[in-house]
């Protein structure tokens, strides 16, 4: 791996571009950086929502994601290399198959909305969708290993999961969205 960072203002970018894990150098805009950033992004927002009350084991969840995509970053920022393992993309499907299991199926779509905390949840669900489309088109150019990817589409899905669980802290539920065939079976279970 590069160096770790020393100091931060290092004026190196002031040309555009920005230092990778092996010591090259590509443009800020370059498909690596975008997906670089999007990770870095997913992860503060996670951090934005481990600042909300949630279950112990939710919150456990949630700090290990965060390591993952630190992992998941670093991977990016080194071409060729190994840091994302396989049994992350495991431990999120545990997961997802352990809560989807405690949830009621779904009968309509549902908002982004309920509690703060599953409104965070779905913020850190749609930057994971992005984060996702970056790193396919990163995948495009570069060659890739797949857990990255499949991680990142994996997370969006649990982010989804789990934005339903903390909608139903303290006896809540989820919004549903208010659609036409929905108000047209409402009016034909009332009859």
């Amino acid at each position: 791996m590069g160096k770790r960072l020393t100091q931060i203002a290092t004026r190196t970018g002031d040309d555009g571009t920005t230092g990778l894990g092996d010591n090259t150098r590509v443009s800020k805009d370059s498909l690596r950086v975008h997906a670089m950033g999007d990770v870095d992004e997913l992860n503060s927002h996670i951090g934005v929502l481990l600042c909300e009350t949630m279950p112990d084991d939710v919150r456990d969840i949630l700090v290990e994601v965060q390591h993952q995509l630190f992992n998941l970053g670093g991977e990016l920022s080194i071409p060729g290399f190994e840091l994302l393992k396989a049994e992350a993309v495991e431990a999120l499907d545990a997961a997802l198959a352990r809560y989807n299991a405690q949830l009621p199926r779904l009968q309509e779509f549902i908002l982004p909305a309920g509690n703060r905390a599953a409104s965070q949840a779905h913020v850190c669900r749609t930057v994971a969708r992005r984060a996702e489309r970056a790193v396919v088109g990163l995948g495009r150019h570069d060659s890739l290993r797949d857990a990255p990817r499949q991680y990142l589409n994996r997370l969006s899905d649990l982010l989804f999961v789990l934005a339903r669980v903390l909608n139903r802290m303290n006896g809540g539920d989820d919004v549903y969205w208010k659609s036409e065939r929905l108000a047209r079976n409402a009016a034909e279970d009332a009859d």
